[in-house]
């Protein structure tokens, strides 16, 4: 059993890794707000428990057990703010605080239960994939609004900022996953766009708006 600062390590460095799965211990301690002597601490800690791959001075990456144990927790976490949207009433923009308490519940069959009563879904109240029980996520290949082009029609699929104030403003433009978007318009100087959807007809959205939100064709 991990303790809950070292399922904290594991979530960051699961979060961070590149392509190669690697993770410079710089980056790590700036994620976690935590210095850099602490961190190496820690990770010869996770070294220990064959959580870690780590040597001075080099990457660092994950073990497969390390993975695993660092997606289930995600996985905890995102069944937990799932839990919340749909059974408990929560907007999504209120459950990311109470998800960070909640996934270190120990107990496996709490979460499986919650899984069964929420029908098994596969991404969270944001649109990022859940981990199955093994810990494995797959991503589906969305693009970034601001990728797409004038006359195409998308639906809004996943939201790359999950934090209050962003998902506090996408509610009061009334946006929210699932939603068609036709884009009307791009502006070539600052690449804002002028979209439509819902009772909208014309809305703008800046760049720093469209590069955050995934979408999807219309119709897959």
């Amino acid at each position: 059993m991990n303790s809950l600062t070292e399922e904290n390590y594991l979530k960051a460095l699961f979060s961070l890794a590149d392509d190669k799965g690697e993770v410079g211990v710089n980056e790590l301690s700036k994620r976690l707000d935590i210095k850099m002597p602490t961190v190496n601490s820690m990770m010869k800690k996770l070294a220990e428990k064959k959580l870690v791959f780590y040597e001075s001075y080099k990457p660092l990456r994950l073990t497969d057990k390390g993975r695993r144990e660092a997606g289930l927790i995600i996985r905890k976490h995102r069944l937990t703010e799932m839990f919340l949207v749909e059974k408990m009433g929560f907007g999504w923009e209120e459950v990311h605080e109470i998800a960070e308490q909640v996934e270190h519940i120990q107990s496996a069959a709490f979460f499986d239960k919650m899984d069964v009563l929420l029908g098994y879904p596969k991404v969270d109240p944001h649109g990022s994939p859940i981990p199955d029980k093994n810990g494995k996520l797959v991503w589906r290949q969305y693009q970034k609004l601001s990728q797409s082009k004038a006359g195409e029609t998308l639906v809004l699929a996943a939201v790359l900022d999950s934090t209050t104030e962003f998902l506090t403003y996408l509610n009061s433009r009334e946006l929210r996953l699932g939603l068609k978007i036709k884009i009307k318009a791009v502006e070539p100087f600052d690449g804002s766009m002028t979209v439509s959807y819902g009772k909208h007809t014309a809305l703008v959205l800046s760049s720093t708006v469209t590069e955050r939100l995934l979408v999807e064709p219309a119709g897959t």
